[in-house]
């Protein structure tokens, strides 16, 4: 099965929603995304406020959804009446993805019982925090669960109908990667997730000291994609594996520039600019992030960014070169409103004769050189 075909970024009809769940039962170490662990009445505020907010998302964009996205923090901590007044909540005002709907998946919070539950409130699709197979490097990286849990929860999303993706982190000291990765394969996953370790300021691993070398780092990107290409899976992006059928459709909304809606606190999104499908003529796309939890179930505004066609591309160039399938050009150039061809050309061609970038007609790819130290070329664009 092919790639979905990139639709126009400016399609008035948002088809995509990100929902943030910020609930965790401990936080991880090495994490800096907007999560806290849940406290009395917290998330039925939450829940209550999430119910505002779609209904605010509802009326200001015609929506029409494709995919769902629950990421966090832990989607599958809430309790079984509370994901499903969530999912209640959006299906209510915004509908459902016609296409696919994910959940994010502790291995600790997974029965038969409790997965069986997930798919009839309408997820097909899980991507679980698996981490390692390995009870050390889980261990090290402050998980909660075991390798024994992890692979029975991936088993039994599997088992109850569930797509299932494994994330994984790489670059960990002593982590038996390729039997990481050997071993989820073995489960049946059709997508892996392989991110490497990344030390955040005000983390735990931060305030410990702990570093990640960058011959560490390249060896985990070299050994993941040579494992996962031998086991017949494809790097479809920098980060991601699938089997042929199994790419995360959700995600390819965010790397081929598509809109997408952002519900909850902390969520991210990309919106048509109001009045109508190209905006104004300076500003083609807004981009949004709402408040923290605390700030956000007052209502309190979030922060907003109006998008120009140079930012619209050079953002796109950044997301879409993380795609195997790389950025159609003269695509980008209708978009946009921009000769990206002719306004980038300096920058084309010297990536490209430094080998981090080929250029097939209209199609730009980044090689994997290029995909290593993407930031860098990417930065080339923007000092035009």
């Amino acid at each position: 099965m092919s790639l979905p075909a990139p639709s126009p970024a400016l399609d008035p009809v948002v088809r995509h929603l990100y929902v943030h769940v910020p609930f965790c039962p401990t936080i991880c170490p090495y994490c800096d995304f907007h999560v806290l662990t849940r406290r009395a009445g917290l998330v039925e505020r939450y829940l209550e406020q999430l119910e505002v907010e779609a209904a605010g998302l509802a009326a200001a964009y015609t929506v029409e959804l494709d995919t769902v996205y629950l990421g966090g923090g832990t989607p599958s901590f809430l309790r079984d009446e509370e994901l499903a007044a969530l999912v209640g909540s959006v299906r209510r005002h915004l509908g459902w993805g016609r296409v696919e709907n994910t959940l994010e998946v502790n291995p600790g919070t997974v029965s038969g019982a409790r997965a069986a539950h997930w798919r009839a409130l309408g997820f097909d699709r899980a991507s679980v925090g698996v981490q390692s197979l390995d009870d050390a490097t889980l261990k090290f990286l402050g998980r909660q669960h075991d390798a024994a849990q992890a692979r029975d929860a991936v088993t039994t999303l599997i088992g109850e109908g569930f797509r299932v993706s494994g994330d994984l982190i790489t670059a960990v000291p002593r982590q038996p990667l390729l039997s990481d990765i050997q071993g989820l394969v073995d489960l049946g996953v059709g997508h892996v997730s392989a991110y490497t370790l990344t030390i955040e300021p005000g983390t735990e691993f931060a305030r410990r000291g702990v570093t990640v070398q960058e011959d560490d780092e390249r060896r985990g990107f070299e050994e993941t994609e040579a494992a996962l290409t031998a086991l017949g899976f494809t790097r479809y992006e920098v980060s991601n594996y699938a089997r042929p059928g199994q790419e995360s459709r959700h995600n390819l909304a965010y790397w081929q520039g598509r809109t997408y809606l952002g519900l909850g606190p902390g969520a991210a999104g990309h919106y048509p600019a109001e009045g109508g499908a190209r905006g104004t003529e300076d500003m083609l796309t807004v981009r949004r992030t709402n408040p923290h939890l605390h700030g956000w179930l007052t209502g309190a505004a979030g922060e907003a960014e109006a998008i120009d066609a140079t930012e619209f591309v050079t953002d796109a160039l950044f997301m879409g070169l993380r795609l195997r399938a790389g950025v159609n050009l003269a695509d980008l150039s209708r978009r946009s409103g921009l000769d990206v061809a002719g306004v980038y050309a300096a920058p084309i061609a010297q990536n490209v004769a430094r080998g981090l970038l080929t250029l097939d007609g209209d199609r730009l790819r980044a090689t994997p050189d290029g995909w290593w130290v993407l930031n860098r070329v990417v930065t080339d664009f923007l000092e035009i």
